[in-house]
């Protein structure tokens, strides 16, 4: 038994759940009398539902079937081999599951190990080697195709990418090292840290080719049948393969050098992954393979065994999975169908809210307001969209005329919600204002529609009390931008019935959100621990702490944006509105900050201008800064970045304890989609554990050993 065999096999016997990949070889001969040729299928006999992935058992199948070719190879009874997969699916690597379960370094180790040894067979065979990137590839998947002479691809081909970095780990079975020498250093950053970093950017068949990756690309109907001609002329050397020289000088370093920019303004030197990740392209400028294959094997072992990746799993798998059955959620029977829906108001919000609602159910659309005039500034609002979804290409003529066709507004709200069966208010943030909004919907609504709040922080309880059916009320909180962000938190009042909550539940699927549920505590979730966040950021602030102290603190979480920007984005009135609601709730613990209610008042949009002249970089704005009254209690970067953690943790914990989301991977599920909080901390509670702020403040972890963690 080859080493490689022993290897994999006591990985897999740590590994008894995968869903192994078997390694069909079927013989071919090719067109033209170019010869005798191997194919070999990866295919784990599950439908294009459950992608084709990587574990032990299944690399040893695949070393297995190299056994073979390589023996008709040596023998001279074939003159190539193909590598390809199974319908729409190429492979998607490695299998994280297995990855999940893994305790000792060595373990993590030999996984590295089998990917590279099991993968550096095809590049020493007898006979030039063939990759047909017929579907979806990733990861290890990608990288099993890199190590194959000649490689090509589907036009059809829907996500092609190495996503590692996003997870926390590094493309570790040769991507580091051999796409470099494939297409150069700043392609091969584009594709391992860039896309990666930008929420994990797929690339399509003709990008694929456009990058040289792939030496031919071919339409998707009979991709497999147009790369096996290809082939043929190839190897009777009918068609030259040509590839552009390597730029191995400066231009090498430069790539390097706009990683590692990319890398600090996304994770700030807060993840290891993508920075292991450049210096093995670093490393890979000479061309040695087997010192690059080395390097990645020890990268992804350590970052096998560090809190990172085991944080970007849980993510990954909060997303994927959780967010998809949301927790608590009653029986989707119970549901009512929607045929119509009514959005009250026509400003910004609401006409995003339309546009969603009408794109996504493709039903109609009515909005109302309190004058002509805004009416039809929404409807206005959505036909432009339409028009440049049309401009785009992302839909054609006749949609987009049926769209419109859809989307009408009215003042008379008789009128527009006589037929509705689901209706949404995005009017002012006042209880007075949405309890009378919702008085004069349930007089003209049939009796079975939802009736649905866009509030971001207000009693959905309260909202109902006056009303006859107050069971139907339910609070449906988007967030801004409403088409980017996928988080919708449900909000089930005392007295919303099962039915009218599972009913938002249905719609927020066809919405493609991902849907928490939530007990109807002041400002929710996402909005109640960033105010908790900024305000004790606002605090440090008016004791005395500079402003540039204050964000630079909180840099190594790695967030999207500083708080002040993110602050400016939501606009100072709506912070300053939602901390003065939730220091109602809660007076020992949310201030409201004077100095961010003089800059309401001075009528500023945020704490900091830009200018063209100083590479619009935030500074300070003087009128600002003129108008703080702050302390003399100087802080570090160490201290306040403590006072936030610890305000963070406490919050959440009595969160958790009043039982406003069922656990605390429901607190993740809503910072990363609905804030943008980072995978690689895994939200936020895998963070706190981690760095003991939960022990210290709440004399607990959030989450169970192993849970995001290296397991016990």
């Amino acid at each position: 038994m080859s080493n490689t065999a022993e290897l994999l096999k006591g990985a897999a016997e740590l590994f008894p759940d995968e869903v192994v990949t078997s390694a069909h070889v079927r013989h071919l001969d090719l067109p033209y009398g170019a010869g005798r040729f191997a194919l070999v299928t990866l295919d784990n006999g599950f439908d294009h539902t459950k992608p084709t992935t990587f574990g032990p058992a299944s690399l040893a199948n695949l070393n297995a079937a190299i056994d073979q070719v390589e023996a008709e190879a040596a023998a001279g009874e074939i003159v190539g081999v193909g590598i390809t997969g199974k319908p729409f699916i190429f492979a998607v690597g490695a299998d994280l599951k297995g990855v999940e379960l893994l305790k000792e370094h060595k373990d993590a180790l030999a996984i590295g190990k089998g990917g590279h040894e099991v993968f550096k067979r095809l590049a020493g065979l007898a006979v030039p080697t063939f990759a047909y990137y017929n579907g979806a590839a990733m990861g290890g998947g990608v990288e099993v195709g890199l190590h194959c002479t000649y490689r090509t691809v589907s036009k059809a081909l829907p996500a092609f990418s190495l996503p590692e970095v996003f997870l926390g780990l590094v493309p570790g079975w040769g991507g580091c090292t051999i796409l470099p020498n494939l297409i150069g250093a700043d392609k091969a950053v584009s594709v391992i840290i860039e896309n990666s970093l930008n929420q994990n950017k797929q690339l399509k068949g003709q990008q694929v080719f456009d990058l040289g990756i792939a030496d031919a690309l071919f339409e998707g109907a009979d991709f497999l049948e147009q790369s096996l001609i290809w082939t043929a002329n190839v190897l009777k050397g009918d068609i030259a393969v040509e590839r552009p020289a390597i730029d191995r000088g400066e231009a090498w370093d430069q790539a390097v050098a706009r990683g590692r920019a990319a890398a600090d303004g996304k994770v700030h030197g807060a993840a290891p992954a993508a920075y292991r990740a450049l210096d093995i392209i670093a490393a890979a400028k000479n061309g040695d393979l087997q010192q690059g294959y080395d390097a990645e094997d020890l990268a992804l072992a350590d970052l096998i065994m560090g809190g990172e990746l085991r944080s970007g799993i849980y993510a990954f798998n909060l997303v994927q999975k959780r967010g998809k059955r949301p927790a608590g959620a009653p029986d989707k029977s119970l549901a009512r169908p929607v045929t119509k829906v009514g959005v009250v108001g026509a400003g910004l919000m609401a006409s995003q809210l339309a546009l969603l609602f009408l794109r996504r159910l493709e039903v109609p659309v009515v909005l109302t307001d309190i004058d002509q005039e805004r009416v039809d500034k929404g409807v206005g609002y959505v036909h432009a969209e339409i028009d440049k979804l049309l401009g785009k290409g992302r839909i054609n003529q006749d949609k987009a005329n049926r769209l419109k066709a859809l989307v009408s507004g009215v003042l008379d709200k008789a009128e527009g919600f006589a037929d509705a069966d689901f209706i949404i208010e995005a009017v002012f943030e006042e209880i007075g204002v949405k309890q009378q909004v919702f008085a004069e919907v349930e007089a003209v609504a049939p009796a079975h529609a939802i009736l649905a709040t866009n509030t971001s922080s207000l009693s959905v309880t309260e909202m109902a009390s006056k009303l006859k059916n107050p069971e139907r009320v339910v609070g449906f909180h988007f967030f801004n931008p409403v088409a980017i962000l996928p988080l919708l938190e449900i909000v089930r009042g005392e007295q919303t019935d099962d039915a009218s909550l599972a009913t938002a539940f249905a719609v927020a699927k066809k919405l493609k959100k991902t849907a928490v549920l939530v007990k109807d505590a002041p400002a929710f979730v996402v909005n109640r621990i960033l105010t908790r966040f900024m305000g004790e950021i606002q605090n440090v602030i008016d004791e005395g702490t500079s402003v540039e102290v204050a964000e630079k603190a909180v840099e190594p979480l790695g967030l999207p944006m500083s708080p002040l920007v993110l602050l400016e984005l939501v606009g100072p009135a709506i912070g300053l509105h939602v901390s003065e609601t939730l220091n109602r709730a809660f007076p020992d613990r949310f201030t409201v900050s004077p100095n961010l209610a003089a800059v309401v008042k001075a009528g500023k949009r945020g704490f900091y201008v830009y200018s063209a002249e100083n590479g619009f970089k935030p500074v300070l704005d003087p009128e600002v800064a003129a108008l703080l009254k702050q302390g003399d209690v100087v802080l570090t970067e160490e201290q306040v970045r403590a006072r936030v953690l610890d305000a963070v943790a406490q919050e959440i914990g009595l969160m958790l304890d009043e039982g406003v989301v069922a656990e605390a991977q429901d607190i993740d599920l809503c910072l990363i989609t609905g804030a943008g909080w980072p995978f690689h901390l895994g939200g936020i509670t895998p963070y706190l554990d981690r760095e003991g702020v939960s022990q210290r403040v709440n004399g607990k972890p959030f989450l169970e050993p192993g849970v995001a963690s290296v397991p016990a």
